[in-house]
């Protein structure tokens, strides 16, 4: 009776223990909220997630509208936007209904709905899951899904406002929905002329191609699982070829499910030109186009060779693809490029992806560390569900089995698609657990009946009496000792199976266990993150004191007749930095975080690496900026990313130079160590940051290195054989002396240790460094990378303020000299030295009313000569004298 109460109420028992692992998800995901929000609002995770506050502001504003096209970034172009509405207009949408209309309004509203959508994977996942396996299975999954770490994890936290967890969210719905169709069509006697057999999967169907439009309203990137439904149906295909079974569910399936999509796309209309991919482009109807003709093309060939032996098929398959192939490329070239060239460089990896941490390749190391025991799990998932297939094949498990594959092999090509692997991990964990569940639960139940006195068994004597009773003998005979030839007992469990059901659930929820730890770990500590408060304090002043660049900061322009107005200018920084500059200074950066900007002879990492101020000046008079924000991250752990950009082939190693050095004295073991050399020091980003721009002389001593070459030493990289603390003049005559004799394959050369900002190594250039003569320091932090260092010690602040300047020019010879106090209070001179008997000097001695002042007249040094020079000689470009 018991029993029976139970299944009433098991819908019910589902449920609320669903609710309970959302509610634990709501939780975790929450977490930060307590640190993050502010009075101005919600101090953000992370970069992007700025700009889609920016976005969401906009859209806010002109609701339900949505800009293609922004003009608050990449001046003097503006950038084109390629990804899709619907993440950010589903918070507009929200700040609409609950009234949210100002900035800390919109920011809190924003934060929730990350944590809201990995909610939303809570039921999603069982549901998923209970297709393919059971309700068992579909808690699992449920539960693991709810404490699964990894960028999955970190990108649906509160304050993470992106829509990567949108994407792991719509994705999934489609996959659900496409193996619901699935198990709709497969077993249906399908006939066209009987609208019945139609009416379950073609509904089906159009509900999987609904989905698919979600996620791809969100993001391009959806079009990953057309890919995966291609490999999907090849696959089934060939397995349904071998097991004589019709493949006209396939062709139903496929062919609504993107008839839809293509039908919503028409409907939304192409924002973007041309045929790729990556954009809402008429190349994706192209695409799904091509999808449903190589699916019907399948199904024509299948019929076409069902009678001849089976190897026929593939052999065909493989024949038919090569010719497609050779085809598009010699007749087609653009459709051989949206197709085959977009798959080759999705998966491939350039050089600059190592300095963006999204699109590194996944490390094993990684990998662990993220999913550990899940890993595990999963490959048992997986097994699984190929054992289950052995006889009787289930597209819906190979479909769950080819989508596992791709992401992972997404995520190793690039880690950001961890977020997306979650899913499977969660899954396929879940599967292998409710496996195993399966195949022990009748042993359990009989150690559990026999141990609890249950009469779930039967009792010993009378399993006995069920025995076959013996034949009887001749008469008067014995009948035979039934005894010996006794059967099993049928209630004794197999201790090797509940054995293997405890090692399950001990590493199930060993990982569980882990990954909620995990989860509350990286919460808590996010909810110390956020942006920078240095970052934070220096572009709020940006925003209050440089000129309105003349751009409606929330109007929607159209980007074929948008011109800037004549007042527009932009600011160079890194790229890591543009949306916090849109979004907080209400400026316009001349790059963005989409790495946009960043390459080129125009380019931001051109720009930063430059040693030649005219050339620099060049980059800044095409691409129209007027300010530079420097901090103390790009001038040292950063500098590697610009030098890559700039140059992939030889990255930081003409600046930060590798020697292998031995381990410790007398060792034979080498260790890899960075060096400053002086082309460092002469970098726009050095010079700015370190020297404010001003002439430097070195004042400590320097490391005299002698080095073997890689090719005399048999190494990778150089070898130092001999190194001397030397004061610089020494140092650099004991260069020049022995280069003048050096044997074959060595060198010596002057190097400063690489400390990062934790020495003051990156104040200490080898050589004199020049002066930069049109910039000036117009506001940095307050806070001193070195701490509370005492009068004599370096101040080198972590957020700096440049402006770029015409300059006036002074006639002279020699070195000019100005004092300079900055807004922090922080005092040094600006000297420079003539060139060619003239001086361009960046700093007004009078009629400027910045922060940073002048103290004091400029003055030739050993001449007596002194010149006030106003604001406006400076942006007029005059000449004093």
């Amino acid at each position: 009776m018991a029993q029976m109460d139970l299944k009433k109420y098991q819908p019910y028992i589902i449920i609320g223990i669903i609710v309970l692992f959302a509610l634990l998800t709501l939780w975790t995901r929450g977490i930060p909220s307590e640190g993050l929000v502010t009075a101005e609002g919600v101090n953000l995770l992370g970069n992007d997630p700025w700009y889609s506050l920016r976005q969401v502001e906009q859209s806010v504003a002109n609701f339900p509208n949505y800009a293609w096209f922004d003009t608050m970034t990449l001046y003097p172009t503006g950038d084109v936007i390629y990804w899709g509405p619907l993440f950010v207009q589903i918070i507009a949408a929200l700040c609409v209904l609950t009234g949210a209309a100002t900035r800390p309004e919109i920011m809190l509203v924003a934060s929730w709905v990350p944590p809201l959508m990995a909610v939303a994977m809570v039921p999603v996942i069982y549901l998923l899951a209970r297709k393919i396996a059971d309700w068992k299975t579909g808690l699992i999954a449920a539960g693991l899904i709810a404490v699964i770490g990894s960028n999955y994890a970190y990108r649906s936290l509160f304050g993470f406002v992106d829509h990567h967890i949108a994407e792991t969210l719509f994705s999934t719905i489609f996959v659900l929905a496409y193996v619901a169709a699935l198990l709709a069509a497969r077993d249906r006697q399908i006939s066209l002329k009987n609208f019945e057999t139609l009416k379950i999967p073609v509904i089906t169907a159009a509900l999987a191609g609904i989905a698919y439009l979600l996620g791809f309203f969100n993001m391009p990137t959806m079009v990953l699982f057309a890919l995966i439904v291609v490999a999907f149906t090849l696959v089934q295909f060939i397995l349904d070829f071998f097991q004589e079974r019709s493949s006209e569910y396939l062709v139903l399936v496929n062919a609504v499910v993107f008839a839809a999509v293509i039908v919503g796309m028409a409907a939304f209309g192409f924002p973007h030109p041309g045929l790729g991919l990556s954009l809402y482009s008429i190349g994706h109807v192209i695409a799904y186009a091509g999808l449903i003709a190589g699916t019907l093309a399948l199904y024509g060939l299948s019929v076409f060779l069902k009678d001849r032996p089976k190897y026929y098929f593939p052999v065909a398959l493989a024949a038919a693809a090569a010719l497609a192939v050779a085809v598009l490329y010699v007749a087609l070239p653009e459709i051989y490029n949206l197709l085959i060239s977009s798959l080759v460089s999705f998966f491939g990896e350039a050089a600059v992806t190592t300095t963006v941490q999204e699109a590194r390749a996944w490390s094993f190391a990684a990998a662990w560390a993220t999913f550990h025991w899940g890993l595990v799990l999963a490959a048992g998932g997986a097994a699984a569900l190929l054992w289950k297939n052995l006889e009787r094949v289930n597209p819906a498990h190979v479909f769950v089995l080819i989508w596992s594959g791709i992401i992972l092999a997404s995520t190793a090509a690039h880690v950001r698609y961890e977020y997306y692997l979650a899913a499977n991990i969660a899954l396929l964990s879940a599967v292998f657990a409710g496996a195993v569940i399966d195949a022990t639960w009748k042993d359990v139940a009989r150690l559990l009946g026999r141990g609890g006195g249950s009469k779930a068994s039967p009792a010993p004597e009378a399993a006995e009496k069920q025995e076959t009773p013996a034949k009887k003998g001749k008469k008067g005979g014995k009948a035979p000792d039934t005894r010996k030839a006794k059967a099993p007992r049928r209630d004794q469990p197999d201790y090797l199976k509940i054995g293997a059901l405890a090692a399950v659930v001990a590493v199930t929820l060993l990982f569980a266990g882990t990954s909620l730890m995990g989860n509350i770990a990286l919460a808590t500590g996010a909810k110390y993150s956020g942006m920078d408060s240095e970052w934070m304090e220096a572009l709020e002043w940006m925003g209050e004191n440089t000129p309105d660049p003349g751009v409606d900061y929330y109007a929607i322009y159209d980007k074929e007749t948008f011109v800037y107005p004549e007042e527009a200018y932009g600011v160079m920084s890194w790229w890591d930095y543009g949306h916090w500059i849109t979004f907080v200074a209400k400026r316009i950066p001349n790059n963005n975080p989409f790495q946009h900007g960043v390459t080129g002879p125009n380019g931001s990492a051109t720009y930063l690496i430059s040693t030649d101020e005219e050339a620099a000046n060049r980059v800044l008079d095409n691409i129209g900026t007027r300010y530079i924000v420097t901090d103390i991250l790009l001038d040292t752990s950063k500098f590697h990313a610009p030098a890559t950009w700039a140059d992939p082939d030889v990255g930081q190693e003409p600046f930060q130079p590798y020697y292998l050095l031995p381990e410790s004295g007398g060792s034979t073991n080498y260790q890899a160590v960075p060096f400053n050399n002086q082309e460092y020091y002469l970098t726009m980003i050095s010079r700015l940051h370190n020297f404010d721009g001003s002439m430097t002389d070195p004042t400590s001593q320097v490391i005299y290195a002698e080095y073997l070459e890689p090719a005399r030493a048999n190494t990778s990289l150089p070898v130092i054989t001999r190194t001397q603390q030397m004061n610089a003049t020494e140092g650099a005559a004991a260069v020049e002396a022995y280069n003048q004799n050096a044997p074959p394959g060595s060198g010596a050369t002057l190097l400063n240790m690489y400390y990062q900002y934790r020495g003051d190594s990156i104040l200490q250039p080898l050589e004199r460094v020049p002066a930069l003569q049109h910039y000036r320091l117009v506001h940095e932090t307050p806070g001193n990378v070195y701490g509370n260092v005492g009068e004599d010690g370096p101040d080198l602040k972590a957020v700096k303020i440049f402006e770029y300047v015409p300059g006036a020019t002074i006639r002279g010879e020699g070195i000019i000299e100005v004092p300079i106090v900055t807004n922090t209070g922080r005092e040094f001179t600006y000297r420079q030295e003539s060139v060619n008997g003239t001086f361009v000097v960046p700093y007004a001695t009078s009629g400027w009313s910045g922060e940073v002042k002048a103290t004091g007249q400029y003055r030739i040094a050993g001449t007596g000569q002194a010149f006030d020079v106003t604001e406006e000689d400076i942006q007029q470009g005059r000449t004093i004298n």
